[in-house]
C-alpha cells in the first residue's frame, strides 16, 4: 500500500482521500497506529473535515497523540487556503469567480458557534479590497447590525460596491424576515451615495444563499 507521500507524487493530489491528505500534516501516528488511520480517527471524531479544521487546541488536544503542535499545523494549512481564495478575488472580478466567493466565505465563518457580520468592499473593476468583520454576536444573543457603521466604513474606505454576509449558527441557510428588512434597509441607504449592494450572503454549515442568486437584489450590478 502506497504512504500517502509517495502516492501524492505518483498520482497528484486528486487522488488522496481526505485521511492521507491531513496525514501528510501529521507527519507520524501514535504507538500501534499509523499517520493514515489517526488522521481517520480524528475525521470519525469531529465528523467531517470542515469541524476537524475549525476546532479548537483544547478539542484537538484532548485526543491521543494530538498536541499544540499538530493544531497548528492544521490552523496554518487552512489558513493558507482561506488567504488564497481571498487573494484571487483581490484580482479577479467576483462575479467572474462566483465559487471564490463561497468557498472563501464558508471557510472563513460557515461554522462558527456565534454570529458575525462581514463586509466584502469592491472597488472599480468589482476587486476586492478588502473583508471585515463588523459586527459580533454571542453564542446566546442575536447579532445586532448597524447600517449607519457600515456606510460609514464604505465611505471611508472609497469602496465602489458592498457584499454583505453574516452566518447561521443554527444551520440554516435561509434568510429570516429580518434579514430581508435589513437587506431592504441596506440597499436603499447605500444608493444614497452611490455605492450599490451587489449581494447579500447567508453562510450556514450546511449550505450557502445568495439574494442575488435568488433574484431578491434590485440593484444594477453591472
Amino acid at each position: 500500500m502506497q504512504q500517502p507521500r509517495e502516492k501524492l507524487r505518483a498520482l497528484g493530489v486528486v487522488a488522496l482521500t481526505d485521511a492521507e491528505l491531513l496525514a501528510i500534516f501529521l507527519r507520524v501516528g501514535v504507538k500501534g497506529k499509523s499517520t493514515v488511520a489517526l488522521a481517520e480517527d480524528l475525521l470519525h471524531y469531529f465528523g467531517n473535515l470542515p469541524r476537524l479544521l475549525s476546532c479548537t487546541p483544547e478539542e484537538l488536544t484532548q485526543i491521543h497523540g494530538m498536541g499544540i503542535s499538530k493544531w497548528s499545523q492544521i490552523q496554518a494549512a487552512y489558513e493558507l487556503v482561506k488567504r488564497s481564495l481571498e487573494e484571487s478575488l483581490s484580482q479577479d472580478s467576483v462575479f467572474s469567480s462566483p465559487g471564490y466567493v463561497k468557498e472563501f466565505l464558508q471557510a472563513r465563518f460557515g461554522r462558527l458557534p456565534h454570529e458575525v457580520f462581514l463586509c466584502l468592499r469592491i472597488f472599480t473593476r468589482l476587486h476586492l479590497i478588502e473583508c471585515q468583520e463588523l459586527f459580533r454576536g454571542f453564542l446566546t444573543h442575536i447579532i445586532a447590525v448597524y447600517p449607519r457603521e457600515i456606510l460609514k466604513e464604505a465611505l471611508a474606505r472609497n469602496a465602489s460596491a458592498l457584499i454583505v454576509t453574516h452566518n447561521h449558527p443554527s444551520g440554516n441557510r435561509l434568510p429570516s424576515i429580518a434579514d430581508q428588512e435589513l437587506t431592504k434597509m441596506l440597499s436603499k441607504a447605500l444608493l444614497m451615495v452611490n455605492i450599490p449592494l451587489l449581494d447579500h450572503c447567508i453562510v450556514s454549515e450546511s449550505g450557502f444563499f445568495s439574494f442575488s442568486d435568488a433574484d431578491l437584489m434590485k440593484n444594477d450590478c453591472n
